[in-house]
């Protein structure tokens, strides 16, 4: 099986949700949600993909670099990329079925464990039944996984955190970006933004870190930091929630300025490839998060899907490395593109 054969499975399989494009660039499904597009006119989707596009890689070929390392460190844990999957969920509601949602967790912590790097489990916290089989997954991989919970009330958000902390997770986290979700509300769940202090609470609660995902702007990446969040992702949700939002690309080096080496930052958005996470990383992140490339392999190949497309994209990114001079992820930096925005 190859990647062209995991494609035309999931195309099949994904009939009147996801096309299955050459190019994901939310063009075709726009106002798609549920399903896999943006939201209402597909504009922030769109821009996540277009601005990406628009940096360039600066080629060299006159160095020492003949065998770049893509070892990344995240939270005291050696991943052998800088690429953890997105979370991800709603197999029902978003994909028609096209796999079950056991079948989607099996693939992805098990696709992301044959790789070396780690999964986030997503939103399985939107009813009982589900995240008791996302804390079946993570039992059954001692814990090799990163739960992702929903910005619900805040007992529900600190006894589903608490109950994922006794598989031994290595972080757990919420996506403060789903807070408008159209998903959540046709389920009657439900979500809305959260003050400092609510954030405050939940992180006091817990002793696994706590990763922050859905940060668009320095001013709420300084109080991620301040309140205590170990990690931030840079998300505007795959475009989903609000229409016109600015890109991940776009936000991402001021994000940089402000809290770089201070917390790890994390981007999602618009990542289709092994250059691409090269050029989120010149952009200032630390590492990415991937995830529609992630699904479509985990439904036309399940983990065997799953990892084919993280070794295409360590592949990539590792060619990347070599042709702009990059010994390891950490000397990735803007000297290595150009931005012709």
């Amino acid at each position: 099986m190859n990647l062209k054969d995991i494609r035309d499975i999931a195309r099949n399989r994904l009939a009147g949700y996801c096309r299955v494009c050459p190019v994901c660039n939310g063009i075709a499904c726009a106002g798609e949600v549920p399903g896999m597009g943006g939201s209402l006119t597909g504009s922030a989707f769109k821009d996540n993909v277009k601005d990406l596009g628009k940096v360039k890689l600066r080629l060299k070929t006159i160095h020492d670099v003949k065998d770049p390392i893509l070892d990344f460190n995240f939270l005291g844990t050696r991943l052998s990329l800088p690429a953890i999957i997105a979370p991800m969920m709603g197999m029902d509601i978003n994909m028609g079925g096209a796999i079950t949602e056991k079948e989607y967790l099996d693939s992805i912590i098990d696709g992301s464990l044959d790789s070396g790097t780690i999964a986030m489990t997503g939103g399985y916290d939107a009813s009982p039944e589900m995240y008791e089989l996302c804390l079946k997954t993570l039992n059954r991989a001692s814990g090799h996984g990163i739960p992702i919970v929903k910005p619900k009330q805040n007992s529900l958000i600190i006894e589903s955190l608490k109950k994922a902390e006794e598989t031994g997770v290595l972080a757990v986290g919420m996506d403060i970006d789903g807070a408008g979700l159209v998903t959540m509300r046709l389920q009657n769940i439900l979500v809305g933004p959260k003050t400092v202090k609510e954030l405050g609470e939940i992180i006091n609660s817990l002793v696994t870190p706590f990763i922050l995902k859905g940060v668009m702007t320095e001013e709420e990446a300084e109080l991620a930091v301040d309140v205590g969040a170990r990690a931030i992702v840079v998300s505007n949700h795959g475009g989903r929630v609000l229409d016109h939002c600015q890109s991940t690309a776009r936000v991402l080096p001021e994000i940089a300025n402000t809290v770089k080496g201070r917390i790890p930052i994390l981007v999602d958005g618009g990542i289709r490839s092994g250059v691409d996470i090269f050029k989120m990383l010149a952009l200032g992140a630390d590492g990415v998060l991937i995830g529609r490339t992630i699904l479509i392999g985990a439904v036309g190949g399940y983990k065997a899907g799953v990892s084919l497309v993280l070794e295409e994209m360590k592949n990539q990114l590792y060619q990347a490395m070599i042709l702009t001079g990059s010994k390891d992820v950490y000397s990735i930096n803007k000297s290595k593109i150009s931005i012709e925005w």
